[in-house]
This record gives structure tokens, sequence and C-alpha cells, in this order.
């Protein structure tokens, strides 16, 4: 029986990433993995929350994502925590190191995911960092919205 590959299967999500972070643009990187480590990440037990990418010898490497050890390849077995190899382009490169340079830019990893090939992808976000102010006003809007649609919902019900 064939794989239903159709849809994007996210492995981990980072989704206090949106909220923490100011996100500018996004952009889609290959992950270099072990085979166990590739195990792991199917059965979905992967964390990115603490992970951040950054540029190490003219490459981009993803720091302290967490990829726990698959069980039955211990003898083989990686290591959890060690730096993970992302896949890009020469153009993508510099320009990601063109915007790492600003002052308060980092990339964030948003998404871990297997595309419509079975290949393990990484959703990156090039993100400024945002301050409580600035979190406290992202949630009042979002509740504004949020308010707005039940009013209109509402309205057109009488």
């Amino acid at each position: 029986m064939a794989r239903d590959l159709s849809t994007n299967r996210f492995a981990a999500q980072n989704r206090k990433a949106r909220h923490d972070f100011s996100i500018t643009d996004t952009l889609e990187a290959g992950l270099q993995l072990m085979g166990s480590e590739v195990k792991s990440l199917r059965l979905g037990r992967c964390s990115i929350n603490e992970a951040y990418a950054a540029e190490r010898g003219g490459e981009f490497w993803l720091f302290n994502a967490h990829f726990p050890e698959y069980e039955p390849a211990k003898r083989f077995g990686h290591e959890p925590g060690r730096p993970r190899k992302l896949l890009l382009k020469k153009r993508e490169v510099s320009k990601l190191i063109g915007a790492t340079q600003r002052d308060g830019i980092t990339l964030v990893p948003l998404s871990i995911y297997f595309n419509e090939r079975g290949r393990a992808k990484c959703q990156l976000g090039i993100a400024k960092g945002r301050r409580m102010v600035d979190k406290r006003a992202a949630i009042k809007e979002r509740d504004w919205k949020r308010d707005q649609a039940r009013i209109v919902r509402n309205r057109g019900g009488d």
C-alpha cells in the first residue's frame, strides 16, 4: 500500500516563534540527517522550541534541535543535540549571511516536515525579536480581530 504524501506532514513545529519574533521572510531548507534521526523524526518526537540557525564556515547549521535517539537503532544511533547542517543554495546562503549580519536579525526554525518526495525539510524564518510591549500589542490586535469576526457573524444571523 502506497503512502499518502500529498500533504506536508509536520514532524515538529515551533509555535512560540511567531509570538516571540516578528517574522519578515521564510524559506525552505533541506536537512542533512542520519538514518536514525529520520526514523525519530517520522515518529514526531523532535523538539525545535529552543533551536536556531547560524552560519559557521560559510554554511548554515541548525543548533539546539533535539532529535531523541531511535531505540531500535541505538547501536548505530546519533547524538540527540548535535548541530545539523542545513542544505541551501549558494544564492540563499549569501542572502542569509547578509540578513543575519544586520543588528537583531536571527534565523528561527518554524517547522520541520516531510515534503511530497518524503524528504525532511526545515522552514526557516528571518526574524527580529519582539519586546514585551510588542507582544502585548500583538495579543491585543489578535483579540480585537477575533471579537470583530464574532460581531460580524452575530449580526449576520439577526
